[in-house]
């Protein structure tokens, strides 16, 4: 008897969060604008990758229109870190808690005490992790989950702007290097904001998503999955098929 009682305490407590759950999902839903996302037929596009790395999503941009738009723009962080990374093709960019990012390169390095003090600490540093990648994104990276998009040339740019505005200045210059990244030819930069359970790298990301026009989720955005199933499910988006 005292079994039964206890699983149906569960069951009710579990569809009590799944109700509530999905009602903060549906509450905040965003719609992106129609106006920006998709292009209208014939306007110019310019084609971005969301990819997935299992706990962590990154957006990936082609370097020369960046650095091009950069330029007749004025966004002076993303000038500098274009021309640093001028031998490569396509850049990869990601936010997140400065400790954490720097300390697990792969899912396999996550540990509890290092999950919690990121997402329930308050105050946690931030940085930006940039790539240099000198392959398309799929055969850079031949086993992540990737998403390309068709953005606007002014979603586009209303996504640089928010990348741009990340980036904390040092005192002589529009970026301040924090130093070697992860893979590759990658370097960290200082960036604005602070990392925590409702703000975290998936978030952002879907911040620049929204950004650009494209209708995303905040909540399910937590993690790649959920952001993905959004990008599927309302964008109508598919992932590139794995090599």
């Amino acid at each position: 008897m005292r079994r039964r009682r206890w699983s149906r305490r569960l069951f009710i407590a579990g569809a009590v969060f799944a109700v509530v759950l999905i009602t903060i999902t549906l509450a905040t839903l965003r719609t992106g604008d129609r106006a920006l996302y998709p292009a209208s037929a014939g306007q110019p596009t310019v084609t971005v990758f969301v990819v997935s790395h299992g706990y962590h999503a990154g957006i990936v941009l082609p370097r020369g229109t960046l650095g091009d738009m950069a330029s007749r723009r004025g966004y002076a962080a993303l000038v500098a870190v274009s021309t640093r990374f001028g031998a490569y093709p396509f850049l990869e960019v990601g936010w997140g808690a400065e400790e954490f990012y720097r300390s697990a390169p792969t899912i396999a390095a996550v540990t509890v005490s290092m999950a919690a003090r990121a997402l329930f600490l308050p105050g946690n540093r931030s940085v930006l992790h940039v790539v240099g990648l000198s392959y398309p994104p799929r055969a850079a990276f031949p086993l992540a989950d990737i998403i390309p998009l068709e953005l606007s040339e002014h979603g586009f740019d209303r996504m640089l702007t928010g990348i741009d505005a990340t980036f904390a200045p040092a005192e002589d210059s529009p970026v301040e290097d924090a130093g070697a990244g992860l893979y590759g030819p990658s370097r960290f930069y200082r960036a604005r904001g602070t990392f925590n359970i409702f703000h975290v790298c998936n978030h952002w990301l879907a911040d620049l998503l929204d950004a650009a026009g494209v209708p995303t989720a905040p909540v399910l955005a937590t993690l790649p999955p959920g952001l993905f199933l959004d990008l599927e499910w309302r964008a109508g988006l598919r992932p590139l098929p794995r090599q």
